[in-house]
């Protein structure tokens, strides 16, 4: 009967579409997986004043040629009232070839006491690409005058 088949293909194309939706949901969900997570680090966390930290930005995991973060630059928000920036020279982006940096460092000196909250800004050109703070805690002595 011809309302039958036409039912029939109308079930198997909708099957077909729902597996297909299913299908590049997953990839997406994959591919998101895929991108790289940043994190900061202060050693030491806590210290006296005037006081040296390293800090340490890390890319984990992702692919080594995930082209977003593929030649950032980085910027250092110290909380005190200074930034500080690292721009990169890098070749033109091939995928499978080119790799992303992974670790962004830098040592920064705080001579007043106070909680203070660090931020590293991956950026190309204007556009943010990630950010990650932490927090410090300086111990001591305040602001001059003070």
């Amino acid at each position: 009967m011809p309302g039958r088949d036409t039912a029939r293909k109308t079930r198997a194309l909708l099957i077909g579409a729902i597996v297909l939706t299913v299908m590049w949901l997953s990839v997406g969900t994959v591919a998101q997986d895929d991108r790289p997570e940043l994190t900061l680090r202060a050693r030491p966390r806590v210290a006296f004043a005037p006081a040296e930290i390293s800090f340490t930005g890390v890319l984990r995991g992702g692919a080594d040629d995930y082209e977003e973060f593929y030649c950032v630059s980085a910027e250092w928000d110290w909380d005190d009232g200074t930034r500080s920036e690292s721009i990169f020279d890098c070749e033109p982006y091939e995928p499978g070839v080119s790799e992303i940096r992974r670790r962004f460092s830098r040592r920064h000196s705080y001579d007043f006491g106070g909680r203070y909250e660090v931020r590293l800004t991956l950026k190309r050109r204007d556009d943010v690409i990630e950010l990650v703070r932490t927090s410090i805690v300086i111990q001591g002595t305040g602001l001059p005058g003070e």
